[in-house]
């Protein structure tokens, strides 16, 4: 297919005036390994800010020194694409590395392959260019399989994951021209309360790039056809899911209950009583493949015990707190479960593997959260304690939490941004939900 075209034409025409065509992006907060002759898996949820991400990164390497020819990005589902094969891909690479032969002066070649996943064979291609040690190479698509399996086994451990998520709080502000320039303890009372006024519209709106800033009646559609989008693309097309019905119910019910446990027995039996008639493996198929997509993050419980962990369902969160109104109108008990979404996303982002934690009496901890850096974290997620019923309950838990695991930081954040009023019991730290999305988790108050 590619060797219709000339070899010098095309890969002219894809690197050449790369950085003429490149719109100014906004930055994230997004850490590239610094590991030698390893290809960088990007991956995270499709419209989520990926291709964007690394056009960024190229504009950088670009403004830095690097010749504009020696970086080449290619998106594999652009129509004019459509079939190519990996030995055309690998045909369009060769020529472009012969093409920019003379002006690579300076440093390697660097190739990016935006949604590499439709490309059968890629992972072969993949292997040879880095045994080459003069390319390195960025694959990105819209799944974690290229992680988990596909990458890892075809690559034999020569290769890095880097996380896309939609924009963070922080990335919403700084898209927006309003990131904080002071750390908070420095910054005014007014623009504490922006600030806070300006996480109760990310709990609503999301970090989605195309969603910030628009109409409601512009941005409900436009993310009901991500969603769309999401499960045609990553869903029945990767996977080749044949009861598309099934897979809509389960979504509309995971996107429409979000931070709830979920049972694919439980949904099993819902879908028997109202006469729908799937298989309850092909629920837990599906469900995979929705995590896969990133379209859903599932916590189970943390415990030593594998059998209490397989009594225990998972919670279910959309990546997105953005995706909640779309199926379910925003209300007060939503904007907890938003918040709750968007701290865990916040931990995704930060490298934490997540759990959440049952004590005595059957209480609950929303996140047990281990690093391989930083401290292990106790996380209990709440609008305000306003309430007495609501403190007791909250502390109660985290409390208990805390002497089960000792090594673990707790910390309880609210919506709320003004101290609590009672006294935290010891070791129990308080922070604004604002605040600990920012960043800066200086200066708690326990």
């Amino acid at each position: 297919m590619a060797r219709a075209i000339s070899g010098d034409t095309l890969a002219l025409k894809l690197s050449e005036s790369l950085a003429a065509r490149l719109p100014p992006r906004t930055a994230r907060d997004v850490r590239l390994p610094r590991v030698p002759d390893k290809a960088l898996a990007v991956i995270g949820v499709r419209r989520g800010g990926k291709t964007s991400f690394l056009e960024r990164h190229i504009a950088d390497r670009i403004a830095a020194g690097d010749p504009p020819g020696t970086h080449l990005l290619v998106s594999l589902e652009d129509e004019r694409l459509v079939g190519m094969t990996a030995a055309d891909l690998g045909w369009l690479l060769e020529e472009h590395k012969r093409v920019v032969a003379s002006v690579r002066e300076r440093g390697r070649r660097t190739i990016y392959l935006d949604e590499i996943q439709v490309v059968t064979g890629w992972e072969s291609l993949v292997r040879r260019i880095l045994d080459a040690h003069d390319t390195e190479v960025f694959v990105s698509g819209s799944s974690a399989k290229l992680l988990s399996q596909e990458v890892s086994t075809s690559l034999r451990g020569r290769s890095m994951a880097v996380l896309v998520h939609p924009y963070s709080f922080r990335e919403a502000l700084r898209h927006a021209g309003r990131e904080p320039e002071e750390i908070w303890e420095r910054l005014s009372t007014d623009e504490r309360a922006a600030i806070d006024a300006a996480l109760r519209t990310y709990l609503t709106v999301g970090g989605f790039p195309e969603a910030q800033g628009i109409d409601i009646r512009d941005r409900l559609p436009l993310l009901r056809g991500y969603v769309d989008l999401m499960l045609l693309r990553d869903v029945i097309e990767r996977h080749r899911v044949t009861n598309v019905e099934a897979l809509r119910r389960l979504q509309r019910h995971l996107l429409a209950n979000p931070a709830g446990s979920f049972s694919v027995s439980k949904f099993h039996r819902d879908l028997r009583s109202q006469g729908f008639s799937v298989a309850e493996e092909t629920l837990h198929l599906l469900l995979q493949h929705l995590e896969d997509a990133f379209m859903v993050r599932l916590v189970g419980m943390h415990t030593a015990s594998e059998r209490q962990r397989m009594r225990n369902p998972p919670k279910a969160y959309p990546v997105d707190p953005g995706l909640i109104p779309v199926f379910q109108r925003a209300g007060r008990e939503n904007r907890g479960r938003s918040l709750e979404t968007a701290v865990l996303i916040e931990l995704e982002r930060r490298g934490y593997d997540v759990g959440w934690v049952r004590v005595a009496g059957d209480l609950e901890v929303d996140f047990f959260a281990e690093h391989p850096v930083d401290d292990a974290l106790l996380v209990q997620v709440s609008l305000d304690t306003a309430s007495e019923t609501t403190w007791e309950r909250e502390l109660r838990a985290l409390q208990a939490a805390a002497e089960v695991h000792p090594h673990a930081r707790p910390l309880l954040l609210t919506l709320d941004p003004t101290p609590p009023s009672r006294p935290l019991p010891a070791r129990l730290e308080w922070m604004p939900a604002s605040r600990w999305l920012l960043g800066d988790e200086r200066g708690a108050v326990g």
